[in-house]
């Protein structure tokens, strides 16, 4: 059995406990951020925290009261929660909902793009918010604009690979080669589970194309296809202990979102679950 299966055991009971702890805990923790690293265990410089499509079904305040119930304290809005149509009274007032709840929106997405007026729309619906990236898919003919738009505003696109299937971006490599030659404040969203089903290595791919990585979602699959669906992390084939070391070798110092697509009505305990394993895996480091 590898070293992998047989952590995943310790990995799992470690990382209950905490889970256990946050759920009752007032306030997010900061166990493993940038603000508080473990002493005499490895730096952590990346952040966690959550893509609200995790909570897809739930307004606002049970998303900002399940967040912190599991300790994340930054958020990425999706628009189930702040509609692309808000105004910009509307959306100041999203905002200041979430960080009165002691959260961070930093970002938001995914948001699709398909003509200029979508894009023009994505960065003055960001610039609003006060956020520092969009997780985005914009159609290829649009990233000239996207890259204008994000010189103007000083805000990054991250493009989010969706997997086998999606037309304009199944892979990292794909979204890479569109953008390397552009400015630098474009470039991916990490998605390590449609990495998995696309036949892709996450932390091959974490190593390849380190320098645009500008948001991860972590999640877990079923399998290494298409087919593979979305389950609690530490269930599935994802090396998630493996990915996590090659960000901190990487001194990746953005947030690592969870987006938990499983369970919509019910997420919370397999978000937890999830939570649990990723922080006893860090906590192992």
């Amino acid at each position: 059995m590898s070293d992998r299966f047989t952590t995943r055991r310790a990995f799992f009971k470690r990382g209950a406990a905490v889970a256990a702890g946050l759920a009752v805990s007032p306030a997010p923790a900061r166990l493993f951020g940038r603000e508080n690293p473990a002493r005499g265990r490895v730096r952590v410089p990346f952040e966690l925290g959550l893509a609200s499509i995790t909570f897809q079904e739930f307004n606002l305040d049970a998303v900002i009261t399940m967040t912190r119930r599991v300790g994340l304290a930054r958020i990425s809005l999706k628009d189930f929660h702040l509609p692309l149509t808000s105004t910009e009274a509307e959306i100041a007032a999203a905002v200041r909902k979430v960080r009165e709840g002691g959260l961070v929106p930093y970002g938001c997405g995914v948001i699709y793009m398909t003509t200029p007026a979508e894009v023009e729309r994505a960065f003055a619906y960001a610039t609003a918010g006060g956020m520092e990236v969009i997780i985005g898919a914009p159609n290829h003919e649009l990233l000239p604009l996207a890259e204008k738009k994000a010189k103007e505003t000083g805000i990054k696109l991250a493009i989010h690979n969706h997997g086998p299937g999606d037309p304009l971006y199944p892979t990292p490599a794909g979204a890479y080669e569109l953008v390397k030659g552009m400015d630098p404040r474009l470039g991916l969203c990490l998605d390590i589970g449609h990495c998995q089903r696309a036949g892709v290595d996450p932390s091959a791919a974490a190593e390849a194309f380190a320098p645009r990585i500008l948001d991860v979602h972590l999640k877990d699959v079923s399998a290494a296809s298409k087919e593979g669906g979305f389950v609690e992390i530490g269930r599935g084939v994802v090396d998630v202990p493996k990915f996590l070391r090659t960000l901190v070798k990487l001194n990746y110092r953005g947030t690592a979102s969870f987006e938990y697509e499983k369970d919509a009505k019910d997420p919370l305990a397999g978000l937890a679950e999830s939570v649990g394993y990723v922080r006893g895996a860090l906590a192992s480091l």
